[in-house]
């Protein structure tokens, strides 16, 4: 999306409007307006609560930074700190993973958990494999 842009998703059943929102190409936000009109930043996203993973949605993510996630199913929030920098896009653990747990994204087993992950911390190919091979 080059320049400045805006893309809607209204979620009616939940009751937030949620915008993506990019200026200049550089910063992104996901932002939430719940029926009370209150806004609120969503880092990160997770589909279920029984996932074990949430995609971070938002630009910039910095070791330190208090995250807010938005589990989709049970319409709730989540809070956490983010323990690395973590890309857009990227897998952020919602809680303490251990070598051989199985990672659950989306309500689906996206592979193996090879070194132990703490709730806030980057999860990608360095601690999590597929179980394909």
């Amino acid at each position: 999306m080059p320049g400045f842009g805006r893309q809607n998703y209204l979620d009616r059943s939940h009751g937030y409007d949620i915008s993506y929102i990019r200026f200049n190409n550089t910063n992104c936000a996901l932002a939430g307006r719940n029926s009370n009109q209150e806004i609120m930043t969503i880092h990160f996203v997770v589909h279920d609560e029984a996932d074990s993973v949430g995609v971070v949605v938002v630009e910039g993510i910095k070791a330190g930074d208090s995250l807010t996630g938005w589990i989709m199913d049970q319409d709730k929030t989540i809070t956490c700190k983010a323990a690395n920098d973590i890309p857009i896009g990227h897998k952020l653990a919602i809680k303490p993973l251990q070598a051989n747990d199985t990672a659950i994204k989306y309500g689906v087993d996206i592979g193996r958990i090879v070194a132990p992950v703490a709730a806030g911390e980057h999860v990608h190919v360095h601690n999590l494999k597929t179980k394909r091979w």
